[in-house]
């Protein structure tokens, strides 16, 4: 990759990274569904206005609706919701390397649930890897080591594996610009939020949450989103998919630098441990480190 993308992709990291701090911020605050809503619809309207901004409004197909309904539900309604209820009980740190394992279930749900990928050994031993990662994460709060609630880290692994999917129903937007398909899928969640947000905020104002709080919403929604898809798109498009797959490892590992930093919080051993176990098993899944001490064959002349 040149310096550009490098710089690009350690920002994006740093921004996803930051998300679950901004979450952390504002969900103590407001309703976890209620900011989901908050978050996706001003994404949205961010999205739209670049869109306008383009004079590229014409080019949204319509037509999709449904597929954009469906994709913004499982990229952004449930795993947002989910990962918002958990961080009202647990650390943003914590909540970012149980998100980390996104690829983990990827590779499970494309290749043995829906048969889109050949199960290497590399990809084998780096499933094995993240599952013991995950057990020895959970097992803390199994044996009473650690206080964090299991139902919590359950949820964070629940959006893990709704994103996995969405990688999988993503494949039929192929040949969409990308600024299409997040904007379509960002609509998508405004509409199936709207009357959630509605029914879930009865008891709730949006005078009572505090000057700082606000100030996270938006920066969920117009940094950590609009911009964040905006930047992975760019890089997705100049420096491949493999190489954009790298924010994987960044982002957990700015979200325990901002959480130690910013909100004091720290892991447990066992809960460290695992975070190296899932690290590993990241670093084998992606598999170019060990590409590079592959035998290079030559054939006789």
């Amino acid at each position: 990759m040149k310096l550009q993308h490098w710089i690009l992709l350690i920002c994006l990291g740093a921004i996803w990274g930051g998300s679950f701090i901004f979450a952390k911020v504002a969900v103590a605050e407001i309703p976890a569904l209620t900011l989901v809503f908050f978050r996706v619809a001003s994404a949205c309207l961010a999205l739209w206005l670049v869109l306008w901004a383009q004079g590229t409004l014409e080019q949204f197909p319509l037509k999709m609706a449904a597929s954009f309904l469906a994709m913004g539900l499982l990229n952004n309604v449930i795993p947002f919701s989910l990962l918002f209820a958990g961080q009202t009980v647990i650390g943003a740190g914590l909540a970012s390397i149980l998100n980390a394992t996104t690829p983990v279930f990827t590779v499970l749900v494309a290749g043995v649930l829906f048969r889109q990928e050949t199960l290497g050994i590399h990809k084998i031993a780096g499933i094995a890897l993240g599952i013991a990662g995950v057990a020895t994460m959970l097992s803390g709060s199994l044996s009473g080591i650690v206080s964090d609630p299991l139902w919590a880290q359950a949820a964070c692994l629940g959006a893990a594996l709704s994103y996995a999917f969405a990688a999988t129903f993503a494949k039929r937007f192929k040949g969409l610009p990308p600024l299409i398909s997040a904007t379509g899928q960002l609509s998508g969640s405004t509409l199936i939020m709207a009357p959630i947000a509605l029914f879930a905020s009865r008891s709730w104002s949006v005078a009572d949450p505090s000057v700082i709080a606000w100030l996270n919403v938006l920066a969920l929604g117009i940094f950590a989103t609009a911009l964040a898809y905006l930047m992975y798109f760019r890089l997705l498009a100049e420096a491949g998919a493999t190489n954009a797959s790298l924010v994987t490892l960044l982002v957990p590992a700015s979200a325990l630098f901002f959480g130690w930093l910013l909100l004091g919080e720290e892991l447990s051993a066992i809960q460290l441990a695992g975070f190296a176990l899932l690290l590993s098993g990241l670093v084998v899944l992606d598999g170019r480190l060990f590409a590079r001490f592959k035998p290079v064959s030559t054939s006789a002349k």
